[in-house]
């Protein structure tokens, strides 16, 4: 309908000015001021020489009679307010399925995300969870309007990062005896997590240590260590165990697992080849470096004194993998912002050397998850576990419905989706950027601004239609009320919705207009009962119920939330 009524006014305006001109039509926040609102006068006004309020009400005169409009209204200083009519949004209701919401902008566009980036040998941390639902949810927004997306996990198996892990093993090596003989997956990643912050503050604090895991971390590389190549096996697998069971409680299916030891040559040839370029330099200690103050940067080490490629360089081999693997037409890389700088150095140097992939990659920096206990750090091992703030928010839950008749199993199902729920809501209310400080009690209320609360509006209109069923009432838009709601109004603006989370990459829009949505509907069962068989608008109102279900659930889909039937 925005586009509908942008080709009106510019149909209008046409014989008015020499060239389009670039003005809004907005969803109106308030809906006594119509179901839109444009600015379009206030910027036509100057080009005819007449006020804004002069100028709409021409508009408005040449809009005339027009059977999308139940009204169009000037006001203030010169915004038009378009009042739709009825039957356009009936006739919107009638034609809502599972395919509500889906669009056909990004058709034939092939895009990667690049999310969730775990570390070998490390724990899955609660910046890892960040990472994991805005990169879903994009990729699920992408799909939604047409894109063909390939979901990527960029993972790092080599490096000085995994060289402290395995030191740390070997030094702890009578607890390393005891976990190998657990089936706990948990116990043995959160060993690694111990194993690394060993390694990592030996590595500042003994000179001598200092140097062993500089030789294990060659080692790594070029595998000449029986020794170090056991560790190193054994840590990877219960590294990609643990990771796998994590991703399938999220609800993410990888396309391809790619890791830095796949990517290390490719990098460092592209490093050597722009070496020889002058793009880059030589720096101390026979290291190659990107002078990126050159370009209003700073400057970083591609190529380490010991010759091994640093992130940097991997990163650059990555994005030649990446197009080797998938050729797309844009890739786009998640974490945290706490990496902005760093991006801006890498893709600098990408430009240089490979300008094509360059300008089809972008980097998106989140903001920081905290906890009240404040910020986590794995090099000293007090890392907060993104399995741990699940199962956390999974016990506060379990007593939330622990007096509502389930069975186990189910009770146990609920919970978790209803915490992985709540998680990634509290994730995705927001921009991107913002940081944020995680609230228990709000994220797992059934009230208001929050996934809970999502999940239970729907669960409630599923009940109610199970009810309609029961009593033998079927859904109909045949008899429709004198007056609409705001509840058929606002389903009607969902695909609009999506459209501008999808445009600006922000989930955000999706979260909101849901929980207003839940909000209007839940007031609407309010004052209305529904399933009440001598009431000749009981079918549109389970019919309405029906299609705010869908809703519902084609919008939690595309946040990575899991509709539930009950909770």
């Amino acid at each position: 309908m925005k586009q509908e009524i942008n080709n009106i006014i510019q149909k209008i305006i046409s014989g008015m000015v020499t060239s389009p001109l670039d003005f809004s039509v907005d969803i109106s926040n308030d809906k006594s001021h119509g179901d839109y609102s444009t600015n379009v006068a206030l910027i036509l006004a100057k080009k005819i020489g007449k006020n804004p309020f002069e100028a709409a009400n021409v508009i408005k005169g040449k809009i005339g009679e027009n059977s999308l409009f139940k009204k169009v209204e000037v006001a203030g200083p010169g915004f038009i307010n378009f009042f739709i009519s009825d039957k356009v949004f009936i006739d919107n209701l009638k034609n809502i399925d599972k395919d509500f919401g889906k669009g056909t902008e990004m058709e034939n566009k092939r895009i990667i995300v690049d999310f969730t980036d775990t570390n070998l040998f490390k724990e899955f941390h609660i910046g890892h969870l960040m990472s994991n639902t805005v990169g879903e949810a994009l990729s699920r927004i992408f799909e939604s309007r047409g894109a063909k997306v390939k979901r990527i996990c960029y993972q790092s198996d080599v490096g000085l990062n995994i060289a402290k892990a395995i030191y740390g093993m070997e030094n702890l090596i009578q607890d390393y005896d005891k976990i190998l003989a657990t089936k706990n997956a948990s116990a043995k990643v959160a060993f690694l997590g111990t194993a690394y912050a060993y390694g990592s503050q030996s590595y500042e604090q003994n000179q001598e240590a200092k140097e062993a895991i500089i030789k294990i971390n060659k080692e790594v590389y070029d595998k000449s260590s029986p020794t170090t190549n056991k560790f190193y096996k054994v840590g990877k697998k219960w590294s990609l165990e643990s990771f796998g069971e994590i991703y399938k409680k999220l609800g993410t299916k990888f396309d391809a697992f790619i890791f830095e030891s796949q990517v290390f040559d490719f990098g460092k040839n592209i490093v050597k080849a722009g070496l020889e370029k002058r793009i880059f330099e030589e720096g101390d200690n026979g290291a190659i470096i990107f002078k990126g103050e050159k370009y209003g940067l700073h400057t970083r080490v591609f190529v380490n004194s010991e010759g091994l490629p640093t992130y940097e360089a991997k990163d650059l081999g990555l994005a030649e993998l990446k197009y080797k693997k998938y050729k797309h037409d844009s890739s786009i890389i998640i974490t945290a912002n706490e990496q902005n700088e760093y991006f801006k150095v890498m893709l600098c140097a990408m430009d240089k050397m490979m300008p094509e992939l360059a300008e089809k990659t972008k980097h998106m920096g989140h903001g920081m998850l905290r906890l009240p206990e404040g910020k986590m750090s794995s090099r000293t091992g007090k890392v907060i576990t993104g399995e741990s703030l699940i199962e956390k928010v999974e016990e506060l839950v379990k007593e939330k419905i622990k007096n509502r008749e389930f069975l186990v199993k189910e009770r146990e199902k609920i919970a978790e989706e209803v915490a992985v729920g709540a998680i990634k809501y509290s994730i995705l209310k927001q921009s991107i950027g913002s940081d944020i400080i995680y609230d228990f009690d709000k994220s797992i209320s059934f009230e208001g601004d929050s996934g809970p609360y999502l999940q239970y509006s729907y669960a409630r209109a599923e009940s109610i239609l199970r009810k309609a069923k029961n009593e033998k009432i079927r859904p109909s838009f045949k008899k429709v009320p004198a007056e609409l709601s705001e509840l058929e109004r606002d389903i009607y603006h969902f695909p609009e919705i999506v459209m501008e989370a999808q445009k600006k990459c922000e989930p955000h829009y999706l979260v909101t207009y849901l929980t207003d949505l839940a909000g209007k509907f839940n007031s609407y069962y309010a004052q209305n009962k529904i399933v009440v068989k001598v009431d000749e608008f009981s079918p549109y109102k389970i019919a309405l119920t029906k299609v705010f279900a869908q809703v519902m659930k084609n919008g939690m889909w595309m946040l990575g939330i899991k509709s539930l039937e009950k909770m």
